[in-house]
């Protein structure tokens, strides 16, 4: 028996080992197989062991990793004896088959657990992204009046001490650090201490060293002044503490951890959103009698009634009548398409206004809209985390900084005064200390911070600082068509008149007459187009829709048609040669054309499309001038896609893709080393957002597309790429500039810390000194990242 979790907490291959190795203890357990870049934990046993023995065995450990169903959607807890609740859909939480649900309580029917509810509960992201929040609010409470207090320090006449002396307020301080050191933050140690136990040396194993060092520092200085040398001491006689340093880093830090777990808590949005895609029930026709049942219990050759509106249950195709079919989900294109018996139709798509027969042919995670659901899975958790520039400086940083305050220790205690030991092993920890740079863990998230502002009030939203990062980076642009670099609707380009005796607004209000009692988008169409001239409308009667045709009214005594070809071919109604080779005309470029009739005579036409939108053009010839390569992709007609690449200057396009089609895309790009940025709006869109290095959404777009997407473009315009890709530029550049000055005051420090300058000038480093270094370096890293602010990003 084989099942699949994701283990929470690694972040690198000695924690994979470590997890591999503790889960192998488990009884029953006959192999192992993790993954660090998906998080996924294969798990092979003799029998189904459940969760909360895997769950034990890591606490056991040290309670550093947490584990969970592959894809689990958070059950309530358990109700005794498998008591059924009334109402509830029932699944496995080991997904045997897929997203398959239940309609009673039972057992899986493949691996013999029990079915839980479906329930609205928080993710286990949600869980740990609020858990972190209550922590960080906890810290900011405690570490707040610290800060006060120790800036209070280097005011004149400071007015703290009118209430009591140093010593008390150093008490307090004490006092005030313990609920964030040992509650709010205490991770950060533990994962400093994984880190060195593993010799991954990271971000948290500075952090670790630097804050966990400077506390201890501190308590010691306080219960034991009298061990220091007077270099190391006040005025006042009392050691100088560090509370504020380590309270101050940890908190700023923790803030980057909320922020990250935040953007982890959306994860799975795109998935709920799919999910709600999917009908529950179906009509199954059984003996001739209609038959309401669950999906669920939906077989192959089952035969189903669609009613007009509904959704379609699952994949097949229609034995019995005809429809129009909304199938924008799957191709992005906003015109329904016309479904005639033999024709097949896919889960999740809507019908039109026509009820049918259809017999069913694919079921349960078979069907188009489960590998959509399944691939928008795969490609968020592929995804493997951004290696932090500040784990990049730390690997280095750490054990120089180490072998530095080795060094320092026995170079004064060979050569140092006396006692020889005391001074080697508070310069030591000075050197250890005023290493540790506050303003790093500040660096990063400051800039991020300052540059989501930016780019929201640009219309630019961005989910996370990892977008920010490789948006940078990025050398393909994949672009939807529909709805992203056009408008995404029919709206009417042109009226024309075949008839002297008839002006183009007599034909357009004839149209719109005609129109006023049609749903069809392209009739919605042409009421918006007599809206904006403000012609009135005429009273029709005897309406009617042909289905994928057009519609037929009486009006003023007169019979008027409007529709297709196929419209006028069922009314018996000849089209001209000269009008034929006008219509083609457009229908090459992508256009669609409708016929105007009255009493059985062509008097004119009305020409529809896709218009682009003002800004698609300007922004692709920049991001093509500053060296991406753009693609278009889309699911419409060859015809249309190259008219509008043309239009557009594209080379690089291709038509009458499927959802998996643009996924494969992205993916072989991927593998060929590029970093790509997809941009689109619909449902077809999101596995391909998903997958993409960066997921570029419009704001006009479905849900699903926005939380497929870590940056949405809020008016829908891609010249918000463009935008996004300057704040990209600034934040990254703004990003390693305050790195910068995270780590030149304490560089410059180190040196005086080990005692370079003692020997000639009897100077070491003095406490106030390295508060202010480590100060300055924090106002440097503020100062600098709020420029961000003023800087165009047009």
């Amino acid at each position: 028996m084989e099942h699949q979790y994701i283990i929470q907490g690694m972040s690198c291959n000695g924690c994979k080992s470590h997890t591999e190795n503790c889960l192998k203890t488990v009884k029953g357990v006959v192999s192992v197989s993790v993954d660090l870049k998906t998080s996924k934990a294969t798990i092979q046993m003799d029998k189904h062991i459940p969760l909360h023995v895997f769950q034990d065995a890591l606490k056991a450990d040290g309670d550093r990793y947490t584990i969970h169903h592959l894809y689990e959607k958070t059950p309530p807890k358990k109700q005794s004896n498998q008591e059924e609740i009334k109402g509830a859909v029932y699944y496995c939480p080991m997904h045997c088959e897929g997203d398959k649900t239940y309609t009673k309580t039972g057992d899986c029917p493949v691996c013999g657990m029990d079915l839980v509810p479906m329930a609205t509960n928080d993710t286990e992201e949600e869980k740990t992204y609020k858990k972190l929040l209550k922590k960080f609010w906890i810290a900011v409470a405690f570490t707040l009046p610290i800060f006060i207090i120790a800036m209070s320090e280097m005011t004149p006449e400071n007015p703290l001490l009118n209430w009591m002396d140093v010593k008390y307020w150093n008490w307090g301080q004490l006092l005030l650090s313990l609920p964030v050191t040992f509650y709010a933050t205490w991770m950060f140690f533990q994962r400093a201490y994984n880190s060195i136990v593993r010799w991954n040396l990271n971000m948290f194993t500075l952090i670790g060293i630097g804050a966990g060092v400077a506390w201890l520092f501190s308590v010691f200085g306080m219960v034991f002044p009298d061990f220091f040398p007077e270099q190391f001491k006040t005025d006042t006689g009392n050691v100088h503490v560090y509370f504020e340093a380590a309270t101050v880093i940890l908190t700023l830090v923790l803030m980057g951890q909320v922020l990250e777990a935040r953007a982890h808590s959306k994860t799975n949005d795109a998935v709920k959103e799919l999910l709600k895609l999917a009908p529950n029930k179906a009509i199954r026709v059984k003996e001739g009698k209609d038959e309401e049942i669950s999906i669920d219990h939906i077989v192959v050759g089952d035969i189903l009634r669609v009613k007009p509106g509904d959704k379609i249950p699952v994949d097949g195709l229609i034995t019995k009548g005809h429809s129009t079919i909304d199938e924008s989900m799957i191709t992005g294109e906003p015109l329904p398409v016309d479904k005639k018996e033999g024709d097949n139709i896919t889960s999740g798509t809507i019908n039109g206004e026509q009820a049918f027969l259809m017999k069913a042919q694919k079921v349960g995670a078979n069907t188009l809209l489960s590998q959509i659901i399944e691939m928008v899975n795969n490609a968020s958790r592929s995804k493997a985390p951004i290696q932090k520039v500040a784990d990049q400086v730390s690997k280095y940083f750490v054990p120089i900084v180490v072998l530095i305050a080795v060094l320092t220790f026995f170079s004064w205690a060979v050569w140092g005064p006396e006692p020889a030991y005391v001074y080697a092993l508070v310069n030591a920890i000075a050197v250890l200390i005023i290493a540790c740079p506050c303003a790093l863990g500040l660096a990063t998230p400051m800039s991020v911070m300052v540059g989501v502002g930016k780019g929201a009030q640009n219309g630019v939203l961005i989910k996370n600082a990892e977008a920010l990062e490789k948006m940078n980076k990025v050398d393909v642009l994949i672009t939807d068509k529909t709805g992203t670099i056009t408008e995404g609707k029919p709206s009417v380009e042109s009226v024309i008149s075949f008839q002297d005796n008839y002006s183009e607004n007599d034909i357009t209000q004839l149209v719109i007459s005609a129109n006023q009692n049609s749903e069809h988008p392209l009739a919605k169409a042409t009421m918006d187009f007599g809206r904006q001239k403000e012609l009135p409308i005429l009273e029709a009667f005897n309406f009617k829709s042909e289905t994928g045709k057009g519609v037929v009214a009486t009006i003023n005594n007169n019979k008027v048609a409007v529709g297709n070809s196929k419209l006028m071919q069922q009314l018996s109604i000849a089209l001209p040669s000269n009008i034929q080779r006008i219509a083609e005309q457009h229908q090459k470029l992508g256009k669609t054309v409708s016929y105007v009739t009255q009493n059985q005579n062509i008097i004119g036409s009305v020409v529809m499309s896709d218009k682009i939108k003002k800004n698609s053009t300007k922004a692709i010839k920049t991001l093509q001038h500053s060296g991406i390569e753009v693609i278009m992709l889309t699911g419409d007609n060859n015809n249309t896609a190259k008219a509008v690449a043309n239009t557009l200057n594209l080379n690089d396009f291709k038509a009458e893709l499927l959802p998996q089609n643009k996924l494969e895309i992205v993916t072989r790009l991927q593998k060929q080393g590029k970093i790509v940025a997809m941009a689109g709006d619909g449902i077809n869109d999101a596995p391909a957002l998903a997958q993409s290095n960066v997921g570029i959404a419009m704001g006009t777009g479905t849900d699903v597309a926005i939380e497929s997407a870590e940056i949405t473009l809020v008016k829908g315009d891609l010249n918000g790429i463009v935008k996004a890709k300057k704040l990209s530029e600034l934040v990254i550049r703004n990003i390693k500039q305050n790195l910068f000055f995270a780590l030149i005051y304490n560089t410059i420090g180190i040196p005086i810390a080990a005692g370079v300058l003692f020997p000639v000038f009897g100077i070491l480093l003095s406490p106030m000194i390295a508060a202010l270094a480590m100060s300055f370096s924090s106002v440097s890293v503020i100062a600098n990242a709020l420029r961000l602010k003023i800087q165009p990003i047009e």
